[in-house]
């Protein structure tokens, strides 16, 4: 299957706004010079999407980047998240307008909810829809939701989420698929954190092998491997060429039986959190 993907490729989600499939997370990326170098290494090299967070302390710093670059603000997609502790209706919309301020921003393109805080998280979800209908986010969505999470969300929810966040890779993807299959069946759109797998597998034979058929590193296979699974990536990095590097996915494509053997990868390696500890 042919999959004409660029840089600058977008999917469309649930609510009619377009997400670019490929950004730049900047967790760990500390305020200041480093992240702000960062995005705007990432910008130049083509990336149009900015993955940060409340829990990253680093929001002012991308606003800045945002703000000053010469790339016009409605071509750069930002998502910033809700903070574990800022679960809860009043809570939620004191952290928004907070994560706002500290952006420099009049519009958030998307809100997540960095996790499934148990007891909590519908009176959560009740403030994310005030805040989508207020119109100072074009987005909402969740982080880190497996199957049980969304069922019991989308059972009560006015708005949908748009989109998804969770760990995934070949080497978490078929553990997960349940939780990637309701998302698609629902129009939520998947993205994957740490789809690098925090480098913990660049060794693997199996992948190494892939990655000289293609004369590309393992960390580009596996970017591409999310890419035509249709899956957002948001690669993590503060150094110039790693950035450069990682836009690097658009001169090939796997092939079917390439894809296939990725997909047995499966070993269910996580590098982050395992939400499925959480009612």
């Amino acid at each position: 299957m042919e999959m004409d993907l660029k840089i600058d490729s977008r999917i469309k989600l649930n609510n009619g706004v377009d997400m670019p499939l490929f950004g730049l997370g900047v967790y760990l990326s500390s305020e200041g010079d480093e992240c702000i170098n960062a995005i705007n290494w990432a910008l130049d090299t083509g990336y149009r999407s900015i993955d940060t967070a409340s829990f990253y302390n680093n929001e002012t710093s991308v606003g800045k980047a945002v703000r000053e670059s010469s790339i016009p603000r409605e071509d750069i997609f930002v998502t910033t998240k809700l903070w574990n502790s800022d679960h809860g209706y009043d809570n939620t919309l004191r952290a928004f307008d907070k994560s706002i301020k500290l952006l420099g921003l009049d519009q958030v393109d998307l809100y997540l909810v960095h996790y499934p805080v148990q007891d909590i998280r519908k009176e959560t979800w009740k403030a994310m829809e005030r805040i989508a209908e207020s119109g100072a986010c074009r987005a909402i969505g969740v982080s880190n939701y497996l199957t049980n999470h969304l069922e019991e969300l989308l059972a009560s929810c006015n708005i949908p989420p748009t989109v998804n966040q969770i760990e995934l890779s070949p080497y978490c993807f078929q553990s997960r698929m349940d939780t990637v299959a309701l998302c698609r069946q629902n129009n939520i759109a998947v993205e994957a954190y740490s789809p690098l797998v925090r480098t913990k597998v660049f060794d693997d034979p199996k992948l190494v092998t892939i990655a000289e058929r293609y004369s590309k590193t393992p960390a580009q296979i596996l970017l591409r491997w999310a890419l035509q699974e249709n899956i957002i990536i948001i690669p993590k990095s503060s150094n110039q060429e790693r950035i450069e590097q990682n836009a690097d996915l658009f001169d090939f494509q796997l092939s079917t039986e390439d894809m296939d053997l990725l997909n047995s990868f499966d070993k269910n390696l996580l590098v982050c959190w395992d939400p499925s500890i959480t009612p």
